[in-house]
């Protein structure tokens, strides 16, 4: 006997439209609601680019009333937000972000896939680094922006919420403050390395886009620290 096969549902018209993991709450959003449209899918990504496309100009008006703006995405039963909700996310993208407890102090610097929270890569959360909120964010994007030109993909675009680091990629270089010290050695390293490899590759050439915090809550690669 095959196993049951999961199945996402598309609601484009109805209470909230969006995508949803389960027919229970498909139905919380249909029922009751004088045309609701909405459909199953078997692939969730399938389904999302189903939701975002046109089916008709009251179903496109009725997706951005419903979207919450501006507060965050709503937030999933596992913890994660649902992004699908906000039509000018790009859910094809990556996000960075960086993390420090004290100025300079421990520092940690991620990415993460905007879909589904997906961790890309994390690192300073095993072995300790010393750095600055800026350098952490400035490092993720470097780091990101390598694995993407290693793997032949310069299309998938690249999320930051750091001013900071679009000046510095502007400059094509980094510029800290941090003093030199042991401790502050090996961030100093990953930075002298990040400025080398945007030196010989960059301007990076995957799309930079900048967060809207302000729209849409905190980045999806955000530590929640605040």
């Amino acid at each position: 006997m095959s196993a049951h096969k999961h199945k996402y549902y598309v609601v484009w018209q109805g209470l909230a439209p969006g995508v949803y993991d389960s027919w229970d709450e498909c139905q919380q959003q249909i029922h009751g609601v004088p045309g609701a449209r909405y459909k199953a899918y078997s692939d969730r990504e399938e389904a999302v680019e189903a939701f975002r496309g046109k089916p008709d100009l009251s179903i496109v008006k009725a997706i951005i009333e419903h979207a919450p703006r501006p507060a965050e995405a709503p937030v999933l039963p596992d913890g994660t937000r649902d992004f699908t909700a906000i039509p000018e996310v790009r859910l094809d993208a990556i996000a960075v972000d960086g993390a420090c407890s004290g100025n300079p102090g421990r520092m940690e610097y991620r990415a993460v896939r905007v879909i589904d929270g997906a961790e890309v890569f994390r690192i300073g959360d095993k072995n300790p680094l010393i750095g600055t909120n800026n350098i952490a964010e400035y490092l993720a994007m470097i780091h990101l922006a390598a694995l993407l030109q290693k793997a032949g993909d310069t299309r998938t675009p690249i999320y930051t919420d750091s001013k900071n680091t679009l000046a510095w990629l502007r400059k094509g270089r980094s510029n800290t403050s941090l003093a030199a010290t042991p401790k502050t050695a090996p961030v100093l390293e990953l930075l002298r390395r990040a400025d080398a490899w945007l030196a010989a590759n960059g301007p990076i050439r995957n799309p930079i886009l900048k967060w809207k915090t302000e729209l849409w809550g905190e980045i999806p690669a955000d530590f929640g620290r605040k």
